[in-house]
């Protein structure tokens, strides 16, 4: 297939997009490198930098023959959701919008999408949470991926174009973005090599559903090449605290800094943990690599950068 791939020279996107070549899909990369960056974005793989907003990512695909799109570019911050709800709006469903439109007139012929298990279902009620399960976000970011979500149905309904919707759990993994205010897993992993202190908010005791990067790639794939119409759960159905998730990584990094504690954020959930079963059913797909392992890759990962980037400064 000829595909389309937003956001695929950020951390899921350009693992996704390795993940695509690998199977035989020629990939184009759509990507404004507001946060994510070139050198993400794998060999082979065409890149055209603009906005998901704008009438060039409009005229791309309408241009461009593609045969599906896999939409990961987006607004991924629930704090800044909180603080710019306007802003968040803007980009995960204008942006959205204007993908879809140009997708219809183009003939596209599948549109997998990524939303959020954890931000669409909010403060569940059930663990772990099947699709079934009410969508009740308690951010800005959480209501645009449901919104989102609610348009892709109506794009199948009265547009008749096929849509995948993937909530995700919490992923995490190489290439993810150890400065910003997501990703706790790059951000203790950068923060316990260098030898700093942790911060973990609240009491620590909120729990994750954490989904490695590279099996969240398979399921991209899979998604793509199946006919499935509707949301499906890629999480792992395990829930680790906060407090779990630093002691992991301290000891995968040999980091005997203690972690420092600070208020509760607004915006996030006590618990979250989604079920990936009905993902099982329909695509074949499960989670792989283990909690453990997986913070095993991404600390080598970081490991790694940090001595390149060592020597570079030295030399």
């Amino acid at each position: 297939m000829r595909v389309l791939v937003t956001g695929g020279a950020g951390f899921i996107g350009s693992h996704v997009s390795e993940a695509l070549l690998r199977a035989g899909h020629q990939v184009t990369v759509l990507d404004d490198l507001s946060s994510g960056k070139r050198e993400n974005v794998p060999e082979g793989a065409r890149l055209v930098q603009a906005d998901i907003r704008s009438p060039e990512a409009r005229e791309l695909v309408i241009a461009g023959a593609f045969d599906a799109i896999v939409h990961h570019a987006a607004q991924i911050d629930v704090r800044h959701s909180v603080e710019h709800p306007d802003h968040d709006a803007d980009v995960n469903l204008m942006g959205l919008i204007n993908l879809l439109e140009a997708a219809v007139r183009a003939n596209v012929r599948r549109f997998v999408f990524a939303s959020s298990g954890g931000a669409c279902y909010g403060e569940q009620k059930e663990f772990p949470a099947t699709e079934q399960h009410e969508l009740h976000p308690v951010s800005p970011y959480g209501v645009s991926k449901a919104a989102s979500e609610l348009y892709l149905g109506y794009y199948f309904t009265e547009k008749k174009l096929p849509y995948v919707a993937l909530r995700y759990s919490n992923v995490y993994g190489p290439r993810q973005d150890p400065f910003g205010e997501a990703g706790v897993v790059a951000i203790f992993s950068v923060q316990c090599l260098s030898g700093s202190p942790c911060t973990i908010y609240g009491d620590g005791r909120q729990t994750r559903d954490y989904v490695y990067v590279g099996d969240v790639a398979k399921a991209n794939v899979l998604a793509l090449e199946s006919e499935y119409v509707g949301p499906l759960n890629i999480g792992t159905g395990r829930e680790t605290d906060v407090i779990t998730l630093h002691r992991s990584i301290a000891k995968a990094t040999n980091c005997a800094t203690p972690p420092r504690f600070a208020p509760h954020r607004p915006g996030e959930q006590r618990r979250s943990c989604i079920d990936p079963s009905l993902a099982g059913r329909v695509l074949g797909w499960k989670p792989e690599v283990d909690l453990e392992h997986g913070i095993q890759r991404t600390v080598q990962y970081f490991r790694e950068r940090m001595a390149r980037a060592g020597s570079a400064a030295t030399g």
